[in-house]
């Protein structure tokens, strides 16, 4: 059994219009949501044990924040391109090949595709509003086994707007 963590990244700034999609920072929301979903993550104790993230900036910063918050070593933090808006499959393909030897993996990614997996893995809709957490019990031995149909159980699926302050 694994377990996986699906997390939209946090909250991002549409200021500059100048800047490329990819570009975007987090706005104060998310610079305040990421760390408390951190926190969350090791209150909890579903800390991940490897990260695979979005290179776009705002999944790379509510990464950054997630992982000092729950106290987890930054070089468990991988970016990878692939995850820049990718739907589920490209998601679960990363999740196959660099899963690696973690217990618990978090991947920080984009809308619509997170949303979507985990519509697919908890055989039903939920909104993945920013900064939302989604963890799931998966019916596989090694991440290499990870595909849209697999055996999933719903562990919680956490928002920032529904937390205690």
């Amino acid at each position: 059994m694994r377990t996986l963590l699906l997390m939209r990244h946090a909250k991002s700034g549409w200021d500059d219009s100048g800047l490329r999609d990819h570009d975007r920072p987090l706005n104060a929301r998310g610079e305040s949501a990421a760390p408390r979903m951190g926190r969350l993550l090791a209150e909890l104790g579903r800390v991940p044990d490897r990260v695979l993230c979005s290179t776009a900036v705002r999944a790379r910063r509510s990464a950054e924040l997630l992982v000092e918050a729950a106290g987890i070593a930054i070089a468990r933090l991988h970016l990878l391109e692939d995850l820049y808006l990718a739907p589920p499959s490209v998601i679960l393909e990363a999740v196959a090949r660099r899963g690696g030897d973690a217990a618990t993996l978090l991947v920080v990614g984009h809308n619509p595709g997170i949303e979507e997996l985990v519509a697919s893995l908890a055989r039903h809709p939920e909104a993945c509003p920013t900064a939302t957490i989604a963890a799931f019990r998966l019916g596989i031995d090694e991440w290499q086994e990870a595909m849209l149909d697999m055996e999933a159980e719903e562990l919680g699926i956490w928002r920032p707007k529904e937390l205690e302050p």
